[in-house]
């Protein structure tokens, strides 16, 4: 594989560090971006050369931190689908599906690159908190490699993904506790068990295999920026490689006007990202009690917040957040009306762009891109159904 790597750099600092070692988080504590040489990348090839390529987000390979084939993990990925939605607007709602990958959910991505590095720099033991689907990719990619994974959960979880992750090799922990309390327990772990921390944004890893998201939607949209992307946040992960990536691009000259304004939605009672934009903070305090029934946005506080709060401010997007009311509502009338099941995180998006929409945020002309990162399949639903007694028919 060719690789154009050149160094590791702090997001905060810019402190440089190598490639091609283990590295967690920078000195200042912030998370570390991978940098490559697009000079080389863009005399090298052209934008045209993915047009005949197979192989999901490794087609990108050249964009991406892997040096070996070999150590490449890979389940199977697909490019997945742009489903547009019937909006009665001029304008054109696309959601982009993710619930096709590997595991069901876009995690995939991230957790596809973090094992691949991992299996190439020699780790044997990986660990993580996680609110579900991380898990279920890294239990599944950690398989796949041969390499032991430990996951940590909060304990109301949901159960499909709990069984999921045993059932794929990992070794799974239910806490009495939050996301954050789970990541606190993989930290103080990491020394004294020998697992190396796969956090969100601990790493930096799991941001290459987000941003390919970026990637492969400028693709699909013949190298051309949507209007808006509203994108649940949690970790941040997929919206801080979305605005990389975007980046990259424009500097390999491979896409031309105005990138898209960046939505980070989020639920009403766990808001921390949107509270710090409408204070016009730089980062975003520890949100108290959080609580949500969206579980894959239900993150206190995220290392990465000054990098998602600066992608906002520089696309001239916003955050915003919903009730849970608002997300159940959402994801009924998408998945009756359109024959679509979004997971609850998505239909977050789908209520925040609602939102948007009325208070002149959005224009009905424009194109807007949602991404369900998951099969709804993974999420309780509620029971509708009706009974017919056969017997009972057969008798009269």
């Amino acid at each position: 594989m060719s690789n154009y790597v050149t160094h590791l750099e702090c997001s905060l600092s810019g402190e440089r560090l190598p490639a091609n070692e283990v590295h967690g988080l920078s000195a200042a504590g912030k998370p570390l971006l991978v940098r490559y040489d697009l000079s080389e990348i863009r005399r090298d090839m052209q934008r045209t050369d993915f047009r005949d390529r197979v192989g999901g987000f490794w087609r990108y390979r050249e964009l991406l931190p892997v040096r070996r084939q070999n150590n490449v993990v890979s389940l199977g990925e697909v490019t997945t689908p742009l489903v547009s939605l019937r909006t009665e607007k001029p304008g054109e709602l696309l959601v982009k599906n993710e619930a096709v990958l590997p595991t069901g959910s876009f995690k995939a991505r991230g957790l596809a690159l973090a094992v691949s590095m991992a299996k190439e720099l020699g780790l044997k033991h990986l660990a993580m908190p996680t609110n579900g689907n991380a898990g279920s990719a890294l239990a599944a990619y950690a398989s796949r490699a041969g390499i032991r994974s430990t996951i940590f959960c909060p304990a109301d979880t949901p159960e499909i993904n709990v069984r999921e992750m045993t059932m794929q090799g990992a070794t799974v922990w239910r806490v009495d506790g939050l996301i954050t309390d789970c990541g606190r327990l993989v930290s103080e772990g990491a020394e004294r068990e020998g697992w190396f921390d796969l956090s969100t944004l601990k790493e930096p890893y799991r941001i290459e295999g987000k941003k390919t998201m970026g990637l492969e939607l400028a693709e699909q949209l013949d190298w051309q920026f949507p209007d808006a992307i509203f994108y649940p946040t949690g970790g941040g992960t997929g919206l801080i490689g979305m605005w990389k990536a975007f980046a990259e691009l424009a500097d390999l000259g491979w896409i031309e006007g105005k990138k898209p304004r960046m939505f980070a939605v989020q639920a009403e009672g766990c808001a921390p990202i949107v509270r710090a934009f409408n204070r016009n903070e730089e980062h975003a305090e520890p949100w108290a009690n959080a609580t949500t029934l969206a579980a894959g946005i239900r993150v206190p506080a995220a290392i990465g917040d000054f990098l998602i709060l600066r992608a906002i401010r520089e696309s001239g997007g916003a955050a915003l957040a919903v009730s849970d009311d608002a997300i159940v509502a959402a994801q009924r009338h998408v998945a009756a009306s359109e024959g679509l099941l979004l997971c609850p995180e998505t239909a977050a998006t789908y209520a925040a762009w609602q939102h948007a929409r009325t208070q002149g945020m959005i224009d009905d002309s424009e194109q807007v891109v949602l991404f369900n990162c998951a099969t709804g399949l993974k999420y309780p639903m509620a029971d509708n159904s009706r009974r017919y007694d056969a017997r009972a028919s057969e008798r009269r």
